[in-house]
């Protein structure tokens, strides 16, 4: 056992033997296993949307990103991109996306037993579509589209091709990222529930058991956590050493697990069941969840542990402003308050969507002398979690909507002077340690000489350098933030820089299929580019993780000599021009 003193927790804690359940039912999946499931899904609608076989995936559907559960599955494309897509069944293309980073290109496929399904990361659209795309991206004069379409635009039948699978967007690397959603209710729910099972015989594998000591206090990096190693094979595992684990007051337990497929790459897992004796005090599954609940993965999570350690803990209790619907049984919110001097017996049944399984046993018995308490930190006001919440000093204000926080927090701030640069002192705003659910908002005075032709021009920086959209209000600098950290004020006054790649003064692009810059900015990030061929608008694609724009030949200019213009433009509005001549 090890005791992680530079992290802590808290929660306000009921009796154990109080509480409500939230009932999930029993369903038997591909593999003839059971897994929670809330409802069943048709089983012979949907086809593979690849004829890549064996069917591999790279991530599976619920699996915790930063900040998010993943929304799909990711097809491996063995690492090759321009594999034929396949619509999964008969419906019509009711959704068209071509995005920076995200997605990239996306189709949505609307079908008749009320799902959606989403293709993204692609490489090309099949033909009929790409035109349609295309004719949208000139009209808006615009890369980044996003639009809908009618049922009779785009019809396609089941085992069409419509589209080439890819690598764009935020992908990384070649692979198809699939989705199904309710139509109605947006939610995202696992495809292998639709009869899409993927080759998996391989139980989750159990990593460690955390408990976490919560002293009738809000859930925080001071809650004091203890680790237990496990031994296990087999799918059954065991506390090393099995100790009798001793407690005393509101205690939550946490679990590192993940599933491993066929492929050999660590998957998510699908459902996580606690029980004390033959009572299930905690069940959560990622059968489906919507886009409302994914951020709250960071209260899903021990939050600290992940930012300090890189470790996906999941806790099994849950805070009181964490509304996710992914929690199909609780009791008192997962929290145990032992009164008695009995031995309980603990069981963990950690599963993937294939019912494969693993069992983490353990016991615990109420001991009155086991005491360890967190570090307590000072704060300025307490910030309930149920209600708005503000703070403000002469040169500092903060509004916290309710439903912001995910619980109650004794608010910390402080300031530092004026850095090299800024415009205002330093702020900082409680701690980056505790994530918050949604934007919230602070104003933080410029120094009095700033001038006033600055203040289209100013942007509020994090302490990861991040820049944040700002405007000037009476004196002060407003921003949306959605973390705590630190902030201070600074100007953009630098326009975004502009590299041309093959493209100079007369060059002869004749032999070349597209004109290539490299572009970037020093601070505001871009929010826009324009090229023009003999002063027409033409379409420029963009790749941010390359800082790569082009526009590719079509035929539609004839041999000759042709003006060429690139226009970059910041958030603040700092535009940079890039012109040549140059010969088709």
């Amino acid at each position: 056992m090890k005791n992680f003193s530079t992290l802590k927790l808290s929660k306000y804690c009921l009796n154990y033997f109080l509480g409500t359940f939230f009932v999930a039912t029993m369903a038997t999946s591909a593999s003839g296993q059971d897994i929670p499931l809330t409802r069943s899904y048709p089983q012979s609608d949907f086809r593979q949307p690849l004829d890549i076989q064996p069917v591999r995936l790279a991530g599976s559907f619920g699996e915790i990103r930063g900040g998010h559960f993943h929304s799909g599955s990711d097809y491996r494309t063995n690492q090759r991109e321009g594999y034929p897509v396949y619509a999964v069944a008969d419906g019509y293309v009711s959704r068209l996306r071509v995005q920076i980073g995200g997605f990239g290109n996306a189709l949505y496929i609307s079908h008749p037993n009320g799902y959606t399904t989403v293709y993204a990361h692609l490489k090309s659209f099949s033909p009929r579509i790409a035109r349609i795309v295309k004719d949208y991206q000139y009209r808006k004069r615009s890369f980044d589209v996003d639009f809908p379409l009618m049922q009779l635009e785009i019809p396609v039948k089941k085992g069409e091709v419509i589209a080439q699978s890819g690598n764009t967007g935020s992908s990384g690397g070649p692979h198809l990222h699939f989705e199904v959603r309710d139509s109605k209710t947006e939610e995202i729910i696992d495809p292998q529930l639709f009869g899409l099972p993927i080759e998996d015989s391989i139980q989750p594998t159990l990593d460690g058991l955390y408990m976490y000591r919560l002293n009738d206090k809000p859930f925080s990096e001071n809650t004091p956590r203890q680790f237990f190693d496990l031994r296990g094979a087999k799918g059954n595992y065991l506390v090393l050493g099995n100790p009798l684990i001793k407690v005393n007051g509101p205690t939550g337990f946490g679990i590192h697990a993940y599933d491993i497929q066929t492929a050999g790459n660590k998957n998510g897992i699908y459902s996580i069941e606690l029980k004390i004796d033959t009572s299930v005090v905690f069940l959560s599954s990622i059968e489906r969840f919507s886009f409302a609940d994914t951020r709250s993965v960071n209260s899903h999570i021990d939050y600290p542990a992940n930012l300090q350690f890189g470790r996906t803990i999941q806790k099994s209790f849950v805070e009181p402003g964490n509304t996710m619907s992914i929690y199909r049984k609780l009791v008192n919110r997962g929290i145990i308050n032992l009164v008695d001097k009995a031995v309980h017996q603990m069981t963990y049944t950690v599963k993937d969507v294939s019912g494969n399984t693993s069992i983490l046993k353990f016991r615990i018995q109420y001991d009155p002398t086991s005491v360890i308490r967190g570090k307590e930190i000072a704060g300025v006001k307490v910030f309930p979690y149920n209600q708005q919440n503000d703070f403000a000093t002469a040169d500092f204000r903060i509004m916290m909507p309710k439903g912001t926080l995910y619980d109650t927090i004794n608010f910390r701030y402080d300031k530092t002077e004026k850095r090299s640069g800024s415009w205002s002192d330093t702020h900082f705003v409680h701690t980056r340690m505790i994530p918050v659910n949604s934007n919230y908002t602070i104003w933080i005075k410029a120094d009095s000489s700033l001038p006033k032709t600055l203040h289209s021009k100013l942007v509020v920086v994090d302490n990861r350098g991040v820049a944040l959209g700002a405007s000037f209000e009476n004196g002060f600098v407003k921003a949306s933030p959605r973390a705590f950290g630190s902030f201070a004020v600074r100007v953009d006054t630098i326009a975004p820089h502009i590299t041309p790649l093959n493209i100079g003064e007369g060059r002869d692009l004749s032999k070349a299929s597209r004109i290539s810059l490299r572009i970037a900015d020093n601070l505001s990030g871009i929010k826009s580019f324009n090229s023009f061929i003999d002063n027409k608008w033409v379409l420029t694609e963009y790749d941010p993780r390359i800082r790569t724009v082009w526009h590719s030949f079509d035929g539609s200019f004839a041999p000759g000599t042709h003006n060429y213009e690139l226009q970059v433009t910041d958030m603040v509005g700092n535009t940079r021009s890039y012109k040549a001549t140059f010969k088709l």
